[in-house]
């Protein structure tokens, strides 16, 4: 079932670890120990036994030794005069012989009671023949032979023992009584004769045995289990620590560079989950180390680089939405508007014209000039309606062009006052000096301008109020404020008067006529002129117009 899945990486991490790492780390670590095991017991065994050849070695070359030296005391006896001379000579030699503590005469029996009583007492005998049934006798001191059989072994961790053929201990070397009993009792009952024989039941213990005849001794040498211990145990255990330090050394490089790599593949993870939620402004952050490889870096790079690419596209795509939902509304107001506002005038002009060509009845004067000034005036109209569909396109694409010169604004209201239509008749007051200064604008666009704002004004204002033109003077610039009383216009509809085909009553509730492009046509004209557009509502006026231009420096140099 393991494999049925798509496994995560760092799982697929830790499998290829477990099987490419722990695995062959672990047989060669036990194979290298079973080998170095093999080699040190190898080791043990063959230095056991060099022990065991050293000490049968030095026992030889101290037996003979000493046999060579009672044997040539034997020849000079016979040389000797008499029994007295013979005995000093024998004194003065044992007094000689390194290690030899008593050198005598004996015969058979009282040879026998020598060897008894050096037993107990621990010491060597050593017997040579002088003539039939007569002996010189050498008492040794066993622990000065000891000195001399193990003084090559000073740093020798073995126990060494030295048996005579009657089974007694008559040297040893690091001596202790349970490790002594316990070697006796694996010693074989028959014993090979002159050469080391590996014996015992413990593989990493070997013991060693020399069975001598001349002299009719046994050497055994016993490796304890503290050096086995010191050599394979404490070696083994070296290796396995080794083996384990390698693994979590790999383990915690692994770890690093795992951890690393699963940050950042959590990263791109992230990265490619956002865009697919549509979030596309989502950047790859990634923890950059050592242990971050190149192509992670790369895709991080090229990711980051495409969702930039996508964010600019679908920005471009939403403005591009926003735009056509504009001309969408735009073709369906301009559809609403042009049905609207050109179905009247046309319809008046179509039947005032056709009334005028009627040939059956008799138009009088009068009339006809009532005709003619009623399909001049919805001629005008339409022309004024044409131009202002015609300056959207320019004020969109700001080419809308304009005339810097000097303009006196009182001259500017008069005509615009002349070319509105306030059938209900407001007083117009104009509160601009005579020395007014000159602004800088283009005169037949500031006509166009106040005109409009004036007609405005005229079409929204309560029956019987006054339509006022105040001014102000701001260091380098002319405040123009056009104000009218009616109803309040609630904020949030106040600052969408600047677009395009937005009128203060609807469809429903529409009572005046309009096209609704009137402030954007101003805005669009006052900006062109360098100039700014405000717009306030509240209970000091009902509507007021807020123009900004700029005075012309001629002005300032009057001034």
């Amino acid at each position: 079932m393991l494999f049925n899945k798509h496994l995560k990486i760092v799982e697929q991490i830790a499998i290829v670890f477990f099987f490419a790492v722990i695995i062959p780390i672990t047989i060669s670590g036990f194979i290298i120990n079973n080998i170095n095991q093999h080699s040190l017991r190898y080791q043990l065994r063959e230095s056991a036994v060099l022990i065991a050849n050293m000490v049968s070695d030095e026992i030889d070359f101290y037996n003979k030794t000493v046999t060579n030296s009672l044997e040539q005391t034997a020849i000079s006896l016979k040389y000797l005069p008499n029994q007295k001379a013979k005995n000093e000579y024998l004194k003065y030699m044992g007094e000689k012989l390194v290690g030899c503590e008593k050198l005598v005469f004996a015969n058979d029996e009282q040879l026998k009671n020598i060897r008894i009583n050096n037993k107990k007492n621990k010491r060597a005998t050593v017997p040579v023949v002088v003539s039939k049934g007569l002996y010189i006798v050498a008492t040794y001191n066993l622990s000065d032979m000891r000195n001399k059989l193990f003084h090559s072994l000073p740093d020798e961790k073995r126990q060494i023992y030295i048996i005579s053929g009657d089974g007694n201990l008559i040297a040893e070397y690091n001596y202790k009584e349970e490790d002594y009993k316990k070697t006796l009792s694996l010693l074989p009952d028959k014993l090979k004769k002159d050469r080391p024989v590996i014996f015992g039941d413990v593989k990493n213990q070997p013991l060693v045995y020399v069975s001598k005849e001349n002299p009719n001794i046994t050497i055994i040498v016993n490796t304890t289990e503290k050096i086995t211990r010191n050599s394979i145990t404490e070696n083994s255990l070296k290796i396995i620590l080794s083996c384990l330090a390698a693994a979590l050394a790999i383990i915690a490089i692994i770890g690093i560079y795992t951890y690393y790599l699963y940050i950042n593949i959590r990263q791109l993870f992230k990265g490619i989950i956002a865009i697919s939620k549509g979030n596309y402004e989502r950047q790859i952050r990634l923890l950059t180390t050592a242990f971050t490889p190149h192509e992670i870096i790369f895709l991080a790079f090229e990711f980051n680089r495409m969702a930039n690419e996508i964010h600019k596209s679908y920005k471009q795509l939403k403005k591009n939405n926003v735009e056509l939902k504009q001309l969408n509304e735009f073709r369906s107001n301009l559809i609403d508007t042009v049905s609207h506002e050109l179905r009247t005038p046309l319809t008046s002009i179509q039947g005032y014209t056709t009334r005028l060509m009627r040939q059956d009845i008799e138009i009088d004067e009068e009339t006809k000039q009532k005709s003619l000034r009623i399909i001049k005036e919805q001629s005008e109209r339409l022309k004024r309606l044409i131009e202002d569909l015609l300056t959207i396109p320019d004020i969109e694409g700001m080419r809308l062009k304009t005339i810097k010169e000097q303009v006196w604004l009182p001259e500017v209201l008069e005509e615009a006052k002349m070319l509105i239509k306030n059938k209900a008749h407001h007083d117009i007051i104009f509160n601009l000096s005579e020395d007014f200064p000159l602004v800088d604008g283009d005169k037949d666009r500031l006509i166009q301008v106040f005109a409009n704002l004036l007609e405005n004004a005229a079409k929204y204002a309560y029956e019987d109020s006054k339509i006022v033109v105040d001014s102000n003077l701001e260091q380098d610039c002319a405040k123009i404020y056009v104000k009218n009383d009616c109803d309040i216009i609630p904020p949030q509809k106040l600052s969408k008067l600047f677009e395009k085909f937005v009128r203060l009553d609807d469809n429903t509730t529409r009572t005046t006529r309009g096209t609704g492009l009137g402030l954007f046509i101003v805005k669009g004209l006052i900006e062109a002129m360098d100039g700014n557009i405000k717009l306030h509502s509240n209970k000091d006026c009902g509507f007021c117009v807020e123009i900004t231009l700029k005075l012309s420096k001629i002005s300032e140099v009057v001034q």
